[in-house]
């Protein structure tokens, strides 16, 4: 069966499994149909919420939903039905705001809303009112921040069956909920879960068949360290998450004009090395060489820009969010509608890299006041505003990384347990001021990193080798519950990367060279990971994000457009008929049957049952599975990959 008829066979099935009622989809229409692939995605957390928190929240949030509306969560907007998803020419809210007549217009106090912030609401309706999953707004009153200082956390005593601190530490917040701790996976999901987890890629049937042959009760420790000592792959998969967050890329704006300056040999170099992390972000920050400036340099856009986008001000907004959890956006025209920072804040943290005095502006007019170097938490030291550029830098990445800031070890950890788990300690990730699901647990973690030596690779380990980790996946949580409790790891989609890079692998079809190629003289891989290439219309489908801005998290919400690229997009079906080609010729002289199992254990690390062997028989059109493979047509060999590829089970780490 061709790629033609495929499509227009199973295309409906496709949507179906995509737009229903599925783990992501929630049966809502997401809006692609009405945005580009390339537009640039409206960042709900810090373009959307600090508008409806400052102007709307005094009739809209908390206990107050004047005429029946509630900003307070995804579902408490949608059930007022102001909004039309996909839209907003539809859409009561949009029609409201925008209305000249006083009688009508919201916000009814103070002045209207400007047109770029009206068209900024209208794009994300458009896109589908994506909701950061988890997030409530609540009256700023109810807000408070967690002390700057790492708290002592007693872990609770261990016994026979729960040692890991970890799990000692979960098994109180169980308690505490009148919950049980959740059962371990089998050896197989764990497998699965760990090796996409660490190295973006399931385990070969050959690992598969060597772990489950190993009776050790320490196998599963052993077999994390593995992974973490596979230096060329954990760099390969971690490249994308860095990428994402420090704005990173092989291609894209900036790049051609010398606006923007790559930092990937020395961040490949870094992952490679395991380079402490508060190394890694001093050398961010202050540079010692060329090679890393990239990040703190910004981008340099062409043509007149907003104040708030002038590299200075980028170099606010970038390190306050990655490394601390802040939204600096909103104080970078304005006071902060979401929180305590000011706009001499944001403008405090600009001057330490400005080479040359900042004028403040607000709203983007010049207000005739000059910035002065500062750092957020004067307690823990300031900036001598008397010293050059380069000095203040090194004292900024100083501050940033000394033991007492808290804020900057709970990032991190936070970073990684969502990275891993499904969701953070506190949610979303880059609002910290946010407290945490359990605070102990978190100042754990964070200590347990500082103490060592800001090691990654063992914060991982710890946190993998954990019962907690290791556990059955939470398939009761629902996205947009108010009052999140954690009952275990979420499940969670394969990103764009490890999708390519599973097909990739089975069908020997990678690409014949990366945009980036490693410098690194020991590196062995054995094919071209997708986090090394340039995105492609299919990557970026999938969610492997245009990396013009910070980018920490990336949706769960499958959308149309990926439907359309997995069902007929071109891309795929080149992979799975090369990949029919390369399986035929490598089994030829063994049963099908043998081709199936490799197929199976290779994309969900399993082999098929005796139901799905009988549905294979029809799908390859043969009578048995002990026919030589080379009897099978390539054709059906491809819809067979394709199928499998599309199964939920393929598409989600649990």
């Amino acid at each position: 069966m061709g790629v033609a008829v495929r499509g227009a066979l199973l295309l409906v099935g496709t949507l179906a499994f995509v737009l229903g009622d599925t783990q992501w989809g929630a049966g809502e229409p997401t809006g692609d149909a009405y945005v580009q692939a390339t537009e640039t995605r409206v960042d709900f957390v810090h373009e959307i919420a600090p508008v409806i928190q400052k102007r709307c929240g005094e009739c809209h949030v908390g206990h107050r939903a004047e005429a029946g509306l509630s900003f307070n969560t995804r579902q408490s907007l949608l059930k007022a039905e102001v909004i039309v998803i996909g839209h907003p020419e539809e859409s009561e809210l949009v029609r409201r705001i925008s209305s000249n007549d006083p009688d009508e217009r919201m916000p009814p106090n103070g002045p209207p809303l400007d047109p770029q912030t009206i068209e900024k609401i209208k794009l994300w309706i458009a896109q589908g009112a994506p909701w950061e999953e988890g997030y409530a707004l609540s009256p700023q009153e109810n807000q408070t921040e967690p002390p700057l200082k790492l708290a002592e956390v007693t872990i609770p005593p261990a016994d026979d069956e729960v040692t890991h601190p970890i799990d000692r530490l979960a098994r109180e917040y169980f308690r505490t909920h009148n919950m049980t701790f959740p059962q371990v996976v089998d050896d197989q999901t764990f497998l699965r879960r760990v090796g996409f987890d660490l190295v973006g890629l399931p385990p070969t049937p050959e690992e598969v068949a060597g772990f489950l042959a190993d009776s050790a009760s320490d196998k599963r420790d052993r077999w994390v360290r593995r992974l973490l000592d596979d230096r060329t792959a954990y760099a390969d998969h971690w490249m994308s998450f860095w990428n994402d967050l420090l704005r990173n890329d092989y291609t894209g704006t900036g790049y051609i004009d010398g606006g923007r300056k790559q930092i990937s040999a020395w961040l490949y170099q870094a992952l490679y090395n395991n380079m402490p992390y508060d190394e890694f972000v001093r050398e961010l920050v202050a540079p010692s060489s060329p090679e890393s400036e990239g990040f703190m340099r910004g981008i340099k856009w062409r043509g007149n820009v907003n104040a708030s986008q002038r590299v200075e001000l980028q170099f606010a907004q970038t390190t306050s969010q990655v490394f601390l959890g802040i939204n600096m956006k909103c104080a970078s025209c304005h006071d902060s509608f979401i929180d305590r920072w000011k706009l001499t804040d944001a403008y405090g943290l600009a001057a330490i890299v400005a080479e040359e005095p900042l004028e403040i502006h607000r709203c983007d007019k010049p207000t005739g006041q000059m910035a002065t170097p500062h750092f957020l938490y004067p307690e823990l030291g300031d900036i001598d505003p008397n010293q050059p550029p380069q000095e203040r830098l090194k004292q900024y990445a100083r501050l940033l990384t000394v033991a007492d800031n808290g804020r900057t070890s709970r990032t991190i950890v936070n970073r990684i347990w969502h990275r891993l788990m499904g969701r953070g300690l506190v949610h979303p990730v880059d609002m910290m001021s946010q407290p945490a699901w359990s605070p102990e647990l978190l100042d754990y973690l964070a200590r347990y990193l500082v103490d060592h030596k800001w090691d990654l690779k063992e914060l991982i380990y710890h946190i993998c080798t954990s019962r907690i980790y290791q556990a059955v996946c939470d398939e009761s949580a629902t996205p947009g519950e108010e009052k999140y409790v954690f009952r275990g790891p979420l499940p969670r989609r394969i990103t764009a990367e490890q999708f390519c890079d599973t097909v990739w692998r089975l069908t020997g079809n990678s690409p014949a060279k990366p945009a980036f190629n490693p410098p690194v003289a020991d590196r062995k891989a054995d094919f071209v990971r997708a986090s090394l290439t340039a995105a492609d219309a299919f990557q970026l489908a999938l969610g492997r994000p245009q990396r013009d801005v910070v980018v920490s998290t990336r949706p769960e919400v499958i959308t149309t457009l990926q439907a359309l690229n997995l069902s007929i997009g071109p891309r795929l079906h080149e992979d799975l008929e090369a990949g029919a080609r390369n399986l035929l010729q490598k089994f030829a002289d063994k049963p099908a049957d043998d081709l199936v199992r490799h197929i199976y254990l290779m994309t969900l690390t399993r082999e098929p049952t005796p139901a799905e062997k009988q549905v294979l028989t029809s799908v390859l059109n043969i009578e048995s599975l002990d026919i030589p493979a080379r009897n099978l047509e390539a054709a059906h060999v491809e819809d067979l990959l394709w199928m499998i590829v599309m199964l939920p089970e393929f598409q989600t780490i649990r």
